[in-house]
């Protein structure tokens, strides 16, 4: 996989406090779309406020573009995403069958986290305006797992289960060159291509999780992903749709 996607830019920053704060300020002087990577990140965040550890030689970037959908919408890029590092890290390794893609948000590679997608949106409320998508990858390490939280997956680096050394910048090219397709299939076609592909990739499909929802603890079937991007579990007590959640298993 090589070269640039036609329409995207490319910034590449030595360091940033945290890609997705470097990216919402190049916004104001580099137009949309971009990318934006750094080699070094000292303010790096993961869902929900939980601090993200980059060690050196991995892997930061940030997409920024306009996103002209309601936020619901919008938002589903997050598997338009986890598609495209499906296919980049498939590129890579030239490895087909070692990763997996996990409910809302992470990559997996033969059972363990090797990536991970935090959205956030700029736009005021009711309104998308301008998107976020930071994207980080543990190419050459991965954080302690004393780090992670209690029955969370094992952290992997890409080069620790592979031997498989990449670039950042390298990486960033097969990613960017994924994505472009895959964002134009959805702003084309919907949601729907996208979800059957996602599921093709799905780990646990079928099997039994347990989803923490922050208010509640629930276990059962993953039984689907619905249209709205939730995730559908069937329970002892019957199907539930879970718009946002940990998953476990």
């Amino acid at each position: 996989m090589t070269g640039w996607p036609a329409g995207y830019g490319r910034v590449i920053v030595a360091e940033a406090g945290s890609t997705l704060d470097a990216a919402r300020q190049e916004a104001s002087t580099t137009p949309m779309p971009f990318w934006l990577l750094a080699h070094r990140q000292t303010a790096a965040r993961g869902r929900r406020g939980r601090a993200w550890t980059m060690a050196e030689g991995n892997f930061a970037a940030t997409l920024m573009l306009e996103a002209r959908e309601p936020p619901h919408v919008a938002a589903l890029r997050s598997f338009v995403m986890a598609l495209a590092l499906h296919r980049a890290l498939i590129a890579v390794t030239g490895r087909t069958l070692d990763f997996a893609l996990k409910w809302p948000n992470d990559v997996l590679l033969r059972g363990g986290k090797v990536a991970g997608i935090l959205l956030e949106s700029i736009g005021q409320a009711g309104r998308t305006g301008p998107l976020a998508i930071g994207v980080g990858v543990n190419l050459v390490s991965a954080p302690d797992p004393a780090s992670v939280e209690a029955g969370a997956l094992r952290p992997v680096s890409l080069r620790g289960e592979t031997s498989v050394v990449v670039t950042a910048e390298d990486f960033l090219d097969a990613l960017a060159t994924a994505y472009a397709p895959l964002e134009q299939q959805f702003t084309q076609q919907g949601f729907a291509p996208i979800r059957s592909a996602w599921l093709a990739q799905a780990a646990r499909l079928g099997e039994p999780i347990v989803a923490r929802t922050g208010r509640e603890e629930l276990s059962g079937i993953f039984e689907d992903v619905q249209a709205d991007g939730s995730l559908l579990l069937r329970t002892q007590a019957g199907a539930r749709a879970i718009a946002a959640a940990d998953v476990f298993f």
